[in-house]
């Protein structure tokens, strides 16, 4: 089995890279994946799989294997880009312009495709079923995953595992990453309004400077992670972004409106405090990620996958991971000697393509180590 779907990923791999080129060229943002939707949905038909539209924009699809109900594995791919002018000068450059696939959506989805593409051919040769989740605004709270999840994408049928891939241009193009446990953080959105009184520089006795408030609160705020977090939870502060421990995260969010309220009013002047409430943290099932880091092992060698440390950034993904046991990994898509070097959202960002073929494969033939050959 495993020699079968490498030889497939092969084969189609010049498939799985046109299939990302017209997605890098086509991209849409959050919630507005409407030709994405389209073009995945004719793709899944020209396989012979019928996909079944969902959270607007999103569309879920399954494989039935041998027995399909005796195991449920759901492979997610997420769909939007990110509002950022491309700056690469490549052939499958953005034609929308201020829209670019900047954080790898575009290699997530084609490597599903490319998944979906593999596991029809081989449904005669594993059990159970794969349930393909292809979803939509990644990018924009409250997530697309939290949509797709409150629809019923885990539903009909109902998956015992999840997987999931991101694209890592920190990590040497043939290599995987994987970490059981906690692994991502969560993130929250901080928006104060401060007020005071308006009045000229010369005279401040006059006025309450809101500028001079808003420095005070800033400083102050940072004592919340100094002072009060409990050193084993990684935490960052940063103006419009908190990323915590779920409990902590919670006391964190209240001092911050407590702090930065009071000393506002002990300023003579008012600061209000709008935190709009983002993604959970991202759990790796620890057996299910070990079973998994062996399977790539057998499938790539050992000397390809890396162990990784935590991230401080946020994913939707999360919000399956607290419904369903699961796996998200990271996918190596650096290439140095090509200058494929850039991070995810920024205006350079790209990979080295024959990721595509290893991502396809790999989590195809993850998914069938889980449900049996």
């Amino acid at each position: 089995m495993k020699q079968k779907i490498k030889q497939l990923a092969q084969a189609h791999a010049g498939e799985f890279v046109a299939n990302r080129r017209h997605l890098h060229q086509n991209p849409e943002l959050s919630y507005q994946e409407y030709n994405t939707q389209k073009y995945v949905a004719e793709r899944l038909k020209e396989i012979g799989i019928t996909p079944t539209p969902i959270a607007n924009t999103g569309l879920v699809a399954t494989i039935e294997g041998r027995n399909p109900s005796s195991k449920v594995v759901a492979l997610r791919a997420d769909m939007d880009a990110l509002p950022i002018v491309e700056a690469n000068d490549v052939v499958y450059k953005s034609m929308n312009e201020g829209v670019m696939h900047a954080c790898g959506h575009d290699v997530h989805t084609a490597s599903l495709l490319g998944v979906s593409k593999i596991l029809y051919n081989l449904r005669n040769e594993f059990d159970g079923t794969v349930k393909l989740v292809f979803q939509p605004a990644e990018e924009k709270a409250p997530g697309g995953a939290s949509v797709m999840i409150a629809e019923g994408a885990l539903l009909n049928p109902t998956p015992h595992k999840m997987l999931g891939q991101h694209v890592a241009p920190n990590i040497p193009v043939g290599k995987i990453g994987f970490r059981e446990g906690m692994y991502m953080a969560s993130a929250d959105e901080l928006y104060f309004t401060v007020k005071g009184k308006g009045g000229h520089g010369a005279m401040p006795e006059l006025g309450i400077d809101p500028v001079l408030i808003t420095s005070h609160i800033i400083v102050a705020l940072q004592q919340i992670i100094s002072r009060n977090r409990n050193p084993r939870y990684p935490s960052v502060l940063s103006f419009g972004k908190v990323i915590a421990n779920e409990e902590w995260r919670a006391d964190a969010l209240s001092r911050i409106k407590k702090m930065a309220e009071g000393i506002a009013e002990s300023m003579g002047g008012v600061c209000e405090v709008f935190i709009q409430k983002g993604y959970p943290f991202l759990k790796n099932e620890s057996e299910l990620t070990r079973r998994m880091k062996n399977a790539a092992v057998d499938f790539m060698g050992q000397e390809n996958v890396l162990d990784l440390d935590i991230w401080l950034a946020a994913e939707d993904f999360a919000y399956y991971t607290h419904h369903v046991d699961s796996c998200f990994y990271r996918l190596g898509t650096r290439n140095e000697a090509k200058g494929i070097i850039s991070g995810v959202h920024t205006p350079t960002f790209d990979i080295d393509e024959s990721a595509l073929e290893i991502g396809a494969g790999l989590m195809s033939w993850l998914a069938v180590s889980e449900l049996g050959m």
